[in-house]
């Protein structure tokens, strides 16, 4: 249930220059500048994809065929992997709207083929329960890594590509449990955001060839972290320092 059209289309939309940080990015939200309770709101909704995703395949995408309403909503607010609720996007056009017609359609088989068969008991509620419930710990991990990706304290404006350097994360060594919980590109986020062109196996070396040239004082290294906690801690009280502000 959970098809490229998801996907393409949305996450170059965050990288796009003017985009990023403003409200027509869909991958993100200035969460530094609200209470920390949204925060745990943030990760903990993340829990209800699985569900989310079996009503969007499996109920909305069939009646939408019916209403021409409410497929525009479906298309233009339920069709993305987007964390920002102010985006959306717009209908497809041409060879990926005919993508668009074969994934959708074999993604809403699935979810009503899963739902229909584990209210007849051809599937065991306690499996189908068991498979939700990986999915769902899948989604707040993801979730959680999202949350550390940067640094979320843009409030809408356009950013400089210095600004948005600043605004991601990159968790280097020596640091060895960043290895576990982001293994391919999001322990250099930072790096991905100033050269999204570059291969994921690169940015290691890309990241070690940079600092080596350009030193403890520059501003490559001020987008430098050392651990997923210290990231959590500083985006709380970021939180509370805007509160109070």
């Amino acid at each position: 249930m959970m098809p490229s059209l998801m996907y393409e289309g949305v996450h170059t939309l965050h990288h796009a220059k003017t985009r990023y940080g403003t409200n027509r990015d869909p991958e993100y939200m200035p969460l530094a500048r609200g209470p920390a309770a949204t925060l745990a709101i943030f990760v903990l909704v993340s829990a209800l994809l699985p569900i989310g995703l079996i009503l969007r395949y499996g109920v909305l995408a069939p009646l939408s065929l019916l209403s021409p309403k409410l497929r525009e909503i479906v298309v233009t607010r339920y069709s993305a992997l987007a964390i920002n609720p102010q985006f959306r996007r717009k209908p497809p056009e041409g060879a990926a709207l005919r993508s668009w017609r074969i994934w959708e359609t074999a993604a809403s088989i699935w979810a009503i083929s899963f739902v229909v068969l584990t209210a007849t008991g051809v599937f065991p509620l306690a499996a189908s329960l068991t498979f939700l419930a990986i999915v769902s710990a899948i989604a707040v991990l993801n979730q959680v890594r999202t949350l550390v990706a940067h640094l979320w304290e843009n409030e809408g404006d356009a950013m400089s590509i210095t600004d948005q350097y600043l605004d991601s994360v990159n968790v280097p060594p020596p640091g060895l449990l960043a290895e576990i919980w982001a293994p391919v590109g999001l322990r250099y986020h930072a790096l991905h955001h100033l050269l999204p062109g570059l291969p994921y196996h690169a940015l290691p070396e890309a990241h070690r060839r940079l600092t080596g040239e350009l030193g403890d004082g520059s501003s490559h290294h001020h987008a430098n972290y050392s651990t997923l906690s210290g990231l959590i801690v500083n985006l709380v009280k970021a939180c509370r320092k805007a509160v109070r502000g």
